[in-house]
């Protein structure tokens, strides 16, 4: 394999506290282990009470200037902050190809994705608007005032680098807001540099905060007093003890979780857009909230499609991520290894592998590469339909009718996105509608459809919404106000 570690020396090893840089912490340190690899690149250090404490009294300092900011500024400094991160893009995919393997032909999308999150909030700063309540006969004026809630904590997902801190930090700093935010440790050092150029967009000191931490001092946070709402991505097993601690506070959260979603391919599918989907399985080797990784299939096209998709993944080529041609990487770790590849065995008991099945190997079995795996199930009850793999492995089952694939879809602890394929737009639009699911794509759409429209999770896939001006409002608070004349 080609080697990688040559261009680590674009990882900032960092905690930014305010506009202090801390090379050390009182949480120990962390060795960072490229994905593509199996070798470690990077010790960064780790966010103890202290170090939590600090950026949370820094984010509340800063807090009353940044809201008082002409929310025109406001969205100007802001939109700055995105185009440097544009300008920056070829070093930001670098660091996102590092620290999470994502294919070098992929991540630069993942950066221009983080910006857009931003730049789509920054347009909401100047917009954000309250009520007014007619003159009454008694000489009363009411209106209600929009206001900042105060400073968020967000804590970002490992799998987007700066296009998962982009989705994370963009609402809040748009609403007025000053954040803390803790990248997972797995792939901190895009959150780190986003942030840097943050402040060279001329964000002022405290406004935004990054600080990596273990399971102690991420406690610590969500749980701190000066933490106003929470916003978190990641699983819904994290975010049960996330909400858990924010419980003692009443500390709102948004949560935007797990998926386990479904994508229904009716008789009368265009085949070559279904299976072009599918094949998102190999994007971030399946690590997506989103991935359709149950395809429920028409019994008629079951055969033809399964073929088409398994001939496919057979010209799939995993690898460094620095190596041209390459369009698949690893996954994040050998935690996870061991999870998608318990997973795929156990499934060989009930169900029958038709592509893929076990770790790369050759000169791939240093690093975390699984092969893409497609597994025929017989039911809806066994753990590979019921159960997130969040890995490159997807189950097929087949259906008869309608009905019955929208009961096969809606019978999950999940629902946050659904698939449709048909060429019948009635039947594209009552499955839609049926779908027990906070997004859904027809014939090829996306799910989410990106930052300028809100989107959220039902049921296990948690709640609140990110993107848009929906996304914008969770992060701000009606006040009342009723003036006698």
């Amino acid at each position: 394999m080609t080697v990688t570690d040559d261009r680590t020396s674009v990882l900032p090893t960092h905690l930014v506290v305010g506009d202090a840089r801390l090379d050390s912490a009182s949480g120990g340190t962390y060795e960072h282990v490229n994905p593509a690899t199996g070798k470690a690149q990077a010790t960064i250090p780790m966010a103890g009470t202290a170090e939590i404490d600090a950026a949370v009294a820094a984010a509340r300092e800063a807090l009353p200037a940044w809201r008082a900011w002409n929310p025109v500024d406001r969205r100007r400094v802001l939109v700055r902050f995105a185009e440097l991160i544009r300008e920056h893009v070829d070093e930001l995919a670098t660091i996102a190809s590092l620290e999470m393997g994502g294919p070098r032909a992929y991540t630069p999308f993942s950066v221009h994705y983080g910006a857009d999150w931003i730049e789509e909030a920054a347009g909401w700063a100047d917009r954000l608007a309250g009520d007014t309540v007619p003159l009454t006969g008694r000489g009363v004026f009411e209106y209600t005032a929009i206001e900042p809630v105060g400073v968020v904590a967000g804590l970002a997902t490992w799998n987007g680098s700066t296009g998962a801190y982009g989705m994370t930090i963009g609402a809040p700093l748009a609403a007025g807001c000053t954040v803390v935010a803790k990248p997972s440790e797995l792939a901190p050092f895009g959150a780190i540099r986003t942030t840097e150029l943050a402040l060279e967009a001329g964000l002022p000191p405290g406004v935004l905060n990054v600080v990596t931490a273990g399971v102690d001092a991420s406690s610590h946070l969500v749980a701190h007093p000066g933490i106003d709402k929470i916003t978190f991505t990641g699983s819904p097993a994290t975010a049960r003890r996330i909400a858990a601690a924010a419980a003692e506070r009443l500390t709102p959260c948004v949560f935007e979780l797990g998926g386990k979603s479904a994508s229904l391919v009716f008789a009368d599918a265009d085949l070559d857009r279904a299976v072009s989907s599918a094949l998102t399985l190999t994007a971030n080797a399946g690590q997506v909230c989103t991935l359709g990784s149950r395809l429920l299939v028409h019994r008629s096209v079951h055969d033809e499609f399964v073929e088409r998709l398994t001939t496919a993944l057979a010209g799939v080529r995993q690898g460094d991520p620095f190596t041209e041609g390459v369009s698949m990487g690893p996954v994040i770790n050998q935690a996870a290894v061991d999870r998608i590849v318990g997973m795929i065995d156990r499934s060989r008991a009930y169900g029958t592998v038709r592509a893929g099945g076990q770790r790369a190997a050759g000169e791939l079995a240093e690093g975390y590469f699984v092969d893409p795996t497609v597994v025929e199930l017989p039911d809806n009850t066994v753990e590979l339909a019921r159960e997130e793999v969040f890995g490159p492995v997807v189950g097929v089952q087949t259906f008869e009718d309608e009905d019955e694939a929208v009961a096969l879809a809606n019978d999950s602890d999940y629902g946050l996105a659904g698939y449709v394929f048909t060429a019948d737009v009635g039947r594209a639009l009552r499955v839609a509608g049926a779908l027990d699911t906070g997004n859904v794509g027809v014939n090829g759409g996306g799910a989410p459809a990106g930052p300028h429209i809100g989107f959220g999770g039902r049921k296990q896939s948690g709640y609140g919404l990110q993107g848009g001006l929906g996304g914008v409002r969770e992060f701000v608070a009606a006040k009342t106000v009723q003036v006698l004349l």
